[in-house]
């Protein structure tokens, strides 16, 4: 009898291993799931997360809790997302950070694309130049002009080394051909409240930070960093325009979950996601930031972990050349 009970024990262990048991993740979610975003409170990613995770929430049944863990250009939050347990409860939402951490940091506590498990891509983010608003160049061609005149007496912000705004302003300053100084702060949200408040020059950002603060003129609009000028701000001109040939920065998002996340529990995510992106008040409200979601098939597991590779490999080369290291 006690070895027909020790089998049994056997056999319900390697249902539940095999993803057939109770464990396989049929309930899920059953508890309110978190959302790591790592970076500060009103930001561009936390703008992003949040419309994404009251859709998702109402499809899943479950509130997610969107938890802001800034710090060390995304890589304190990603830390921990990666050390938590691979069970769908915990998740998060970061962008092309994730592939340029590689180039930057050389002791990375993870490996971006070994470490995770993808749920899917969210959208991709236009960004802009903007300037405080009693900054002295009145069109793109001036700033342009201004920059290279002034050089290092220039500040400029970003959230942190291979962030976005980091990016996008090293690929400004390669064009320009010139060095402005560097203010780093824990996140664009941050680093907004002080460009309102004049205290420092410039900076480039994503649309869901800068288009209402343009809108209603708290701060100058510059130029826009894609090929086409944008819906939501018609007036900019893009970079490619005023001279700098072929310039375009985008900063796209999407989520990941620790590694080893049961196959079922990825799909309810995955569906949700996918859920979210066609909801019509996210369609909307991410409109109104000059955000557009991306398509469903662009949007799935497997399209995600291929577009991140390609970032890595597309990214590390302009890091090394401009030399950027993260300490």
């Amino acid at each position: 009898m006690r070895g027909f009970f020790a089998g049994f024990a056997v056999a319900i262990a390697t249902l539940s291993i095999s993803g057939i048991g109770p464990a396989a993740g049929q309930d899920f979610p059953s508890r309110p799931i978190t959302l790591i975003v790592p970076a500060a409170a009103g930001g561009p990613t936390d703008a992003v997360s949040r419309l994404i995770a009251e859709s998702m929430g109402r499809t899943l049944g479950q509130q997610i809790v969107v938890e802001n863990v800034g710090g060390a250009g995304g890589t304190i939050g990603m830390t921990r997302v990666v050390k938590s347990p691979a069970d769908g409860y915990m998740v998060t939402v970061w962008h092309i950070a994730q592939a340029t951490a590689p180039s930057l940091y050389d002791n990375l506590r993870y490996n971006v694309i070994d470490d995770f498990d993808s749920i899917g891509r969210i959208a991709d983010v236009p960004m802009t130049i903007v300037g405080k608003a009693g900054l002295e160049p009145k069109t793109a061609k001036d700033l342009i002009d201004w920059v290279k005149q002034k050089k290092t007496a220039v500040t400029y912000a970003h959230a942190g080394i291979g962030s976005a705004s980091h990016l996008c302003a090293i690929m400004f300053m390669s064009a320009v051909n010139t060095q402005m100084t560097a203010l780093s702060y824990r996140g664009t949200g941050p680093a907004m409240s002080d460009l309102l408040g004049g205290q420092f020059d410039m900076m480039c950002d994503q649309t869901t930070t800068t288009t209402a603060q343009i809108k209603d003129a708290k701060i100058k609009g510059y130029a826009a960093t894609t090929k086409e000028r944008l819906k939501v701000l018609p007036d900019l001109p893009t970079l490619d325009e005023v001279g700098l040939k072929g310039f375009e920065v985008a900063a796209w998002h999407a989520m990941w979950a620790p590694k080893g996340l049961p196959a079922d529990v990825q799909k309810k995510l995955n569906d949700a996601l996918q859920t979210a992106l066609k909801d019509p008040k996210v369609v909307e409200r991410m409109a109104a930031l000059g955000v557009e979601p991306v398509k469903p098939e662009q949007a799935t597991p497997q399209a995600l972990s291929a577009h991140l590779k390609a970032e890595v490999a597309k990214w590390s080369p302009v890091i090394q050349a401009s030399g950027a290291k993260a300490n």
